[in-house]
């Protein structure tokens, strides 16, 4: 069986748009290899790196349950099987930004997919929001997002990671933050941030997006891939 290997991360660098309120990205030089050449005498080669100063939640990233839920576990302390594992892509691209995503649409786009949603599933969310305001003036402010009822029905179904390509999987007028109210209820994660979804959508493959290891974590950048049969 062969596999083929699909990114689904935003490119990190400085500048990037980032979630209001949070930490703007900065890269910094810590050392070019000419510094380094010079400071360690080495005729032969000299080593560069460079400093992060990045947000939890920059990029394409995973939340931890402590983010929104104080008694929640951090970062470190979640199941990477939250993380990692069978998934499926369902497509939203028609719900438009004024709407909010409900049962009743999550349900049609699972049938329209020809998947089932399986206990320990991830549920990718297409909406297309990438595709179409990656960029611009609107990535921040204009997508659609799940409403209350529309999140805690997937997470009945025992997903646990809802991956949305946008950057929330809340609407940005709901200030009660469903989608994250439920993900707190019921001790799930959720995935921002996303990209090429469209590579992936009305399919099941095996997803991973594992988040670094750090202390106490409020949540994580990751690197998101799909492994899908070619």
């Amino acid at each position: 069986m062969a596999l083929k290997l699909i990114d689904l991360s935003q490119e990190i660098f400085q500048g990037m748009s980032v979630f209001p309120m949070h930490q703007p990205t900065f890269i910094m030089t810590n050392m070019t290899h000419q510094d380094n050449q010079q400071a360690t005498g080495s005729k032969t080669l000299g080593f560069s790196a460079r400093n992060l100063l990045i947000s939890e939640h920059g990029g394409t990233h995973s939340d931890a349950v402590w983010e929104y839920k104080p008694s929640g576990a951090t970062i470190d302390h979640m199941p990477l099987t939250h993380f990692w594992g069978s998934a499926i892509c369902i497509d939203l691209t028609h719900i438009t930004p004024r709407q909010h995503m409900g049962p009743r649409e999550l349900q049609e786009a699972v049938k329209k997919s020809g998947q089932s949603i399986q206990r320990g599933d991830i549920v990718l969310l297409y909406t297309g929001h990438f595709d179409r305001y990656f960029g611009t003036e609107h990535w921040q402010t204009t997508y659609s997002g799940l409403n209350y009822e529309g999140a805690k029905w997937l997470a009945e179904q025992g997903v646990v990671n809802i991956g949305v390509d946008a950057p929330a999987i809340d609407h940005p007028e709901d200030t009660d933050f469903s989608g994250h109210l439920v993900c707190g209820e019921y001790d799930i994660t959720n995935t921002e941030n996303l990209c090429n979804l469209h590579l992936v959508v009305n399919r099941r493959f095996l997803y991973m997006g594992l988040p670094l290891r750090i202390r106490d974590g409020s949540g994580s950048p990751i690197r998101a891939v799909a492994l899908i049969e070619e």
